[in-house]
């Protein structure tokens, strides 16, 4: 079967099965809902009816909960045709006979004014990067549900229960987690491989200049979809993690200090491949010799390394595949 077909086929399965639930709940929470975060509390007075989202994939948690909002934040990065939509976005629009709302244009920072034009009853932001100076002038178009513990710091999981509490949905909330928790466990099982591996994820590397490695650690969610998968990070990525930083760098001078690395997921193409083989310092690490590296290219592949709520179930089989024959690789 093909892979377009299949990941097509899982992320109806987990939406149909979820959808089962929103018909049976819906309505059954009390209102107002009160949401503590990093700015404070925010009250929600009764269900929202109006439902606008900025920054990256808020909107797919209405989405995934049957739920079109009436704007959201346009796709800047990995959108292969340029309408703004990325296409496990695209495809849930499909499913609900949908078309596309208001698209806000965030290239410049989020657009208050088209965030207003929509007429929310509810900002959704959990999964963002809002200074208080944000969340004030949201918050004096509607509700704004936003991060607890810092910016761009949102897993996936709680950027549903967030989201969904704001929706006054925790329970399909809940349910949605466990379904793609259950498909992230089907699917890595059949790679056994993987479980255990040392991973990093570096961050775009510059291909003219690699005299410095920057890194994700455990508190970014790249790191952390790998370690949902069953991959651990090595030492060194581990002790940056413990302060609290969401990346962090060494030269490459001190590339040894990545000796236990089994595999090395970046962005780029077989460009960067040579280059890093070429590099003498670069050379030396072990995934680099015995060819253990997960470049990921500026596409929807590429963009879903960041995992949301929709894009797990469209990316698992592919994104799994490619970490499993790095980790064959690296036996």
């Amino acid at each position: 079967m093909p892979f377009l077909t299949r990941h097509r086929l899982a992320l109806c399965a987990v939406l149909l099965g979820l959808s089962a639930l929103v018909a049976q709940r819906a309505g059954a929470q009390d209102f107002p809902v009160s949401i503590d975060h990093a700015f404070g509390t925010t009250v929600i007075p009764e269900r929202p009816e109006r439902v606008a989202t900025v920054a990256w994939a808020n909107h797919e948690v209405p989405l995934a909960l049957g739920i079109v909002p009436v704007g959201f934040a346009r796709a800047n990065f990995g959108d292969d045709d340029g309408d703004g939509l990325l296409p496990w976005v695209a495809e849930r629009l499909e499913a609900l006979g949908a078309e596309a709302p208001m698209l806000f244009d965030e290239g410049d920072g989020i657009d208050f004014e088209a965030v207003a034009a929509s007429a929310p009853d509810v900002i959704l932001a959990a999964y963002s990067g809002l200074t208080q100076a944000e969340y004030d002038t949201l918050s004096k178009i509607a509700p704004v549900v936003a991060y607890r513990n810092g910016p761009w710091a949102t897993d996936w999981r709680e950027m549903i229960r967030l989201n969904a509490a704001g929706l006054g949905m925790d329970e399909e909330g809940a349910a949605l987690i466990g379904e793609i928790e259950g498909e992230i466990a089907e699917v890595t099982a059949r790679h056994p491989e993987i479980a255990g591996k040392s991973a990093m994820f570096v961050t775009h590397l510059d291909i003219r200049d690699l005299s410095v490695i920057r890194f994700y650690t455990d508190n970014d969610t790249r790191v952390k979809f790998l370690s949902d998968l069953g991959l651990v990070s090595p030492a060194a990525v581990a002790e940056v993690s413990a302060s609290g930083r969401y990346n962090g760098e060494v030269s490459a001078e001190r590339i040894d200090d990545f000796a236990d690395v089994d595999i090395v997921v970046s962005y780029g193409g077989p460009a960067l491949m040579e280059r890093i083989r070429a590099n003498p310092l670069t050379s030396r690490m072990a995934p680099v010799r015995t060819g253990s590296v997960v470049l990921l290219p500026n596409d929807p592949l590429g963009t879903a390394a960041n995992p949301t709520p929709l894009s797990i179930p469209w990316v698992l089989e592919e994104y799994v595949a490619l970490l499993a024959d790095a980790a064959r690789r690296a036996e």
